[in-house]
């Protein structure tokens, strides 16, 4: 048995071989690296969105219950307001933070959440933006 073990030629991997499978592995992880990275962080702001749009649609619905329930000529939002900013977070079931709601006559004209150090700004006619 010891001999067929000698004559057998095949003594494995060779460090050469070894150290260049590494180097090609290194350079696939360099390249998926950003990549992946890219991925993370899109899908970060999309949530950002999603938190945000929450906001606004727990906010208008909270506006619109108080405008028709009221007879007001605005609705205002924030402490000392009509509708506390904690009610709306509660609404939306949101985790982040909202930093200001404006209403014009009974629509929310803009809403600001931070989430994760993001800051998100809707309005309705620019939509939902980063600051």
């Amino acid at each position: 048995m010891l001999k067929s073990l000698k004559n057998n030629k095949k003594k494995g991997f060779t460090l050469v071989e070894l150290i260049v499978v590494l180097v090609i592995l290194a350079i696939l992880a360099a390249l998926l690296i950003p990549a992946l990275t890219g991925y993370i962080d899109k899908a970060k702001e999309k949530q950002i969105i999603a938190e945000t749009r929450q906001v606004v649609m727990a906010a208008q619905t909270l506006a619109d219950e108080y405008y028709g329930a009221k007879d007001v000529d605005n609705v205002t939002f924030g402490a000392g307001a009509n509708i506390e900013l904690t009610k709306v977070a509660e609404l939306a079931e949101v985790d982040g933070n909202i930093t200001s709601i404006t209403a014009e006559d009974g629509k929310i004209s803009e809403v600001k959440y931070t989430n994760s150090g993001i800051t998100c700004t809707y309005t309705p006619d620019g939509g939902y933006n980063f600051d």
